[in-house]
C-alpha cells in the first residue's frame, strides 16, 4: 500500500512539473492543443495539459539584428559596400510561430535583400548625401515585408559605406573643385559689389564737388616722430596743370 501511495505520488509530482509553466513579463507562451494553436499566453504562471498541450516562448522586446556588409553596385556604376542595423519586435507571436519558420532568420534576408534592392537603384553621392531618405525608404519595405509575420520593424539604419580608394580619390579632387569654384564666385561678387560701391560714390561726388574735397582732406597722413612730426599734404593734380599754364 505505501509503495502503491507513493508511486501515485510519484505520478502526481511528475505531472504538476510537467503542466506548470511559468512566462516572463516580456514573453508569451503559444500553445498549440494536439497540434492546433490555441492561443498566446502570459506572463505569469499557467498549466498545461502532460502529452496534449506544447508551448514555444516568444520573446516581445526589441531585437537588434546586424544585416551583414552587402556588395552593391549604384545606379551610376559604382561598387560599395553597405552595411545596416535592423531594430524590430515581435507584435503578434501567433504569427511569428505559424507564418514562418524561424522569423528572424527570414527577417535577416528580407533586410539584405532590401537593402541591395534600395542602394542598386540610387546613386552614390545621393547614397551619402540622402541617408535619411533611405533608411527611411529601407524601414518602410521591410516592414511592409515581414507584417505577414507579425514583426513591426523600428528602424533600419545604414552603418557604413565603404568605396573603392580610386574613387575615394576622386571624389577628394571633385569636392577640391567645388571649393575653389565657390572661392572664385565669391571673390567675383566681392568685386562687383566693390565696383558698384564706388560707382555709386562717384555720382555722389559728381553731384556734390565739395564731397572730393572732404575726401580728400581726409588723405593727410600725420607721421609723428620723438621730437618732431611730419604731415604729408597730397597735391592735387589740377595744381599742377595750373602751374603749367602760368610757365606757358
Amino acid at each position: 500500500m505505501t509503495i502503491a501511495i507513493a508511486a501515485i505520488a510519484a505520478v502526481v509530482v511528475l505531472f504538476l512539473l510537467n503542466a506548470i509553466r511559468v512566462v516572463r513579463e516580456y514573453e508569451r507562451g503559444v500553445i498549440f492543443r494536439l497540434g492546433r494553436v490555441i492561443g498566446a499566453k502570459g506572463p505569469g504562471i499557467f498549466f498545461l495539459i502532460p502529452i496534449v498541450d506544447k508551448m514555444v516562448k516568444i520573446s516581445l522586446r526589441t531585437v537588434t539584428l546586424d544585416v551583414p556588409p552587402q556588395e552593391v553596385i549604384t545606379k551610376d556604376n559604382v561598387t560599395t559596400s553597405v552595411n545596416a542595423v535592423l531594430f524590430f519586435r515581435v507584435v503578434d507571436p501567433n504569427a511569428a510561430v505559424v507564418q514562418v519558420e524561424s522569423f528572424l532568420e527570414a527577417t535577416r534576408q528580407i533586410a539584405m535583400t532590401t537593402l541591395r534592392s534600395v542602394i542598386g537603384g540610387v546613386e552614390l553621392d545621393q547614397l551619402l548625401a540622402e541617408r535619411e531618405k533611405i533608411n527611411l525608404k529601407l524601414q518602410e519595405i521591410v516592414d511592409e515585408q515581414t507584417d505577414p509575420w507579425g514583426i513591426k520593424v523600428k528602424a533600419m539604419e545604414i552603418k557604413d559605406v565603404k568605396i573603392p580608394a580610386d574613387m575615394q580619390r576622386a571624389i577628394a579632387r571633385q569636392a577640391e573643385a567645388e571649393r575653389e569654384r565657390r572661392a572664385k564666385i565669391i571673390n567675383a561678387e566681392g568685386e562687383l559689389q566693390a565696383a558698384t560701391k564706388l560707382s555709386e560714390a562717384a555720382a555722389i561726388i559728381d553731384r556734390n564737388p565739395a564731397a572730393l574735397q572732404l575726401r580728400y582732406l581726409q588723405t593727410l597722413v600725420d607721421i609723428s616722430a620723438e621730437n618732431a612730426s611730419t604731415i604729408v599734404f597730397p597735391v592735387p593734380i589740377d595744381f599742377f596743370h595750373f602751374l603749367q599754364k602760368r610757365s606757358s
